[in-house]
């Protein structure tokens, strides 16, 4: 795997050596480009007294164009985990969404999802383009020793070819046993566009490994979270990992009972464009413009997957009582595991009707994907042969945004798998917002874990259909208001989920869900505002769905400079609530989150309290988290914990402290 690595970045650095040209009296101008990151404080708004770099980024697939956002009024941007999803205590285990939605990338799934939000992908990759090198540290401490450290550093090594490398781990032991964490997530991105705009590259490196402790959840026989005796957390007994004790040290500290996932993924997209060429001529430069009318592209796609569970204390596990008989390999261990290898190549064509406008254009292609698992059944081959078209066009007037896509799947392992989605979107006015409507069709083979091939399927072999679902979506969005407001029908048919630790199952009735959500800032006085936010989403009949009916997020913050010109200050509380229901279940095994319909989750509303603000480039964050928990039963302290899911209970107060520092080199 090293070698391949490295013979790409040998290929990939000879291939833009090759195609360099000096730009002569072009200096380290860049193209402007439009969009924002969505914060009222960015470096598009930046005092250009205060520090000279021009940055911004674009995604892989994306013809926008951002830039960095460095409002401090949401903290979840600088949290791995989205304010919709629950995960299970600790920053860093499973974790899912509270909204149901489906998985949108077609073609062939493993079937593992549980640390989605914190894998890096090439889909989440920034292509940067800056006028200096820009560096920014961040850390995150919370309590328990929960780390959190960050790295980005980008730079144009030449006007039109940029370096990024991004870094992150993810570490703390938990507050309850063996709930430790430790992720390692990398990345690093080149972007060249040649000096005469005809050719452009785009390589990608991610790297994650993800590892976390498993303890099956805390027993529940009796009320270990309201006895005094359990007041330190990490006492309470757990159905795995019993006695695991409890380390700091999170570079050697070990992972008797756990899960480690890992993966590895290049990519290399190639462009080369025919069309007209053009110049700007000032008294002392001579800018060279291209307008393509045809492009070709070629993206080669290489990644390793690895999926395995292990616990090394079987034979003293709560959990393995059932069906251990099926797992055992030695008299005490129990390890399981699915590995992936992949090679994707695929070339696509683009047609741009209009060629001063790069934003329009029809794109078609198609792709051929080889698949080489190793599985319960030993060695798997397998590939994928698609097809997929795409019209996207965005008007010059920024007015009128319309996307189509498609994809399908013509043979191969997910032959008969497809996806189409549709998007209007129109500009009505600077009053009165924007409007966008839209729809989505997939149809999706199940993910390999449903599979009698794989590893971790343990129950009885069973036939499953594919899963189709239908969206109908609709959003306003109002700036002058500070409003948004959306609606989603979903269509869903063949549904497939997971019950009683390790069944799989598949719904034969079509159900139906609507969700409603709304966004709001609300101004209470001069600098103090409420952000509000609300899910409310139903499904009909009895599915086999757990999701709230209500999720809402409040914040009241003070938000201004408190009359220092380079503040910027947010300051006061945040809750976060959902209404009653059956949260799904977890099993560590699988890997999976289970449906479950008898134990009822009630929480009071997670609480949080802080202190945001931002110094030019210095980031700062003080929380103090969970303070829903407070309780005076046995004496005060913060021991009424809400759960996350049957068992697994969050934490009580966590005191949190971040601060990020961007530098100009």
């Amino acid at each position: 795997m090293r070698i391949v690595l490295f013979f790409l970045l040998l290929l990939h650095g000879y291939v833009v050596v090759q195609a360099q040209t000096p730009l002569r009296g072009l200096g380290n101008r860049i193209p402007r480009g439009g969009g924002g990151g969505g914060g009222m404080d960015s470096l598009q708004r930046r005092d250009k007294k205060e520090d000279s770099v021009n940055i911004f980024y674009r995604y892989l697939d994306s013809v926008q164009q951002f830039r960095l956002d460095t409002a401090v009024n949401d903290f979840r941007t600088r949290f791995p985990v989205p304010v919709t999803y629950q995960y299970l205590g600790n920053p860093g285990q499973p974790a899912r969404s509270m909204l149901l939605q489906p998985e949108s990338r077609g073609g062939f799934d493993a079937g593992f999802h549980i640390y989605d939000v914190y894998r890096w992908t090439p889909e989440r990759a920034r292509f940067f383009n800056t006028t200096k090198p820009f560096t920014e540290l961040g850390y995150l401490l919370g309590s328990q020793t929960q780390q959190t450290i960050q790295v980005l550093q980008t730079q144009n090594i030449k006007p039109y070819w940029n370096l990024t490398f991004q870094y992150r781990l993810i570490s703390g032991p938990g507050f309850f046993n063996n709930q430790r964490v430790n992720h390692n997530n990398l990345m690093l991105t080149s972007w060249y566009a040649a000096r005469r705009k005809r050719y452009n590259n785009y390589f990608v490196i991610t790297s994650n490994k993800m590892q976390s402790g498993e303890n099956g959840g805390i027993l529940n026989d009796t009320n270990y979270l309201d006895d005094p005796v359990y007041e330190n957390r990490i006492t309470i007994p757990t159905k795995l990992a019993p006695n695991t004790g409890f380390s700091r040290n999170f570079f050697t500290a070990p992972i008797n009972t756990g899960r480690l996932h890992r993966d590895v993924t290049v990519l290399l997209r190639q462009q080369y464009d025919f069309g007209k060429k053009d110049s700007i001529v000032t008294d002392s430069t001579v800018i060279p413009l291209f307008y393509p009318r045809l492009r070709f592209e070629h993206t080669f796609r290489y990644g390793t997957q690895q999926y395995r569970f292990y616990d090394r204390s079987a034979t003293d596990s709560f959990y393995w009582a059932a069906y251990s008989y099926l797992l055992l390999q030695s008299p005490d261990t129990i390890e399981v595991q699915d590995r992936w290898r992949e090679v994707t190549n695929e070339f696509s064509i683009y047609q741009f009707p209009d060629a001063k406008n790069l934003q329009q254009y029809i794109k078609t292609g198609a792709g051929y994907q080889f698949l080489s698992g190793r599985v319960r059944t030993g060695t798997e081959n397998l590939y994928n042969i698609y097809v997929q078209g795409e019209y996207r066009n965005l008007s010059r007037n920024k007015k009128w945004d319309i996307t189509a896509q498609g994809q399908l799947w013509l043979a191969g392992y997910n032959s008969g798998d497809y996806r189409a989605y549709a998007s209007l979107q129109r500009v009505l006015s600077s009053k009165l917002g924007s409007l966008q409507a839209g729809f989505e069709n997939i149809n999706r083979s199940p993910g390999f874990v449903f599979d009698n091939r794989s590893s971790f399927y343990v129950a009885a072999p069973q036939n499953f259909g594919k899963e189709n679902w239908t969206r109908f979506f609709g959003h306003i969005t109002n700036p002058a208001l500070r409003l948004r407001l959306g609606a989603e029908y979903a269509l869903v048919t063949n549904y497939l989920y997971f019950t009683g630790w390790k069944d799989p199952r598949q719904e034969s009735t079509a159900f139906t869900l609507l969700r409603i959500t709304g966004s709001k800032v609300f101004r209470l006085a001069r600098r103090f505002n409420l952000h509000t936010d609300v899910w409310l989403q139903q499904p009909t009949g009895n599915p086999p769905v757990n999701v709230p009916q209500v999720l809402t997020r409040n914040r009241l913050m003070y938000e201004g400079t408190l009359g220092f010109r380079h503040l910027r200050l947010a300051a006061g509380v945040e809750a976060r609530y959902h209404t009653a229901y059956n949260a799904d279940g977890y099993s560590p095994l699988l890997g999976q989150f289970v449906f479950q319909d008898s134990i009822r989750i009630a929480n009071r509303p997670d609480v949080d309290a802080f202190v945001h603000f931002r110094i030019r480039r210095f980031t700062t964050y003080f929380r103090l988290e969970n303070l829903n928990t407070a309780s005076s039963q046995n004496g005060f302290g913060f021991t009424r914990n809400n759960l996350a899911a049957p068992d697994y209970p969050y934490p009580g107060l966590v005191i949190r402290f971040g601060v990020f520092w961007g530098f100009i080199n």
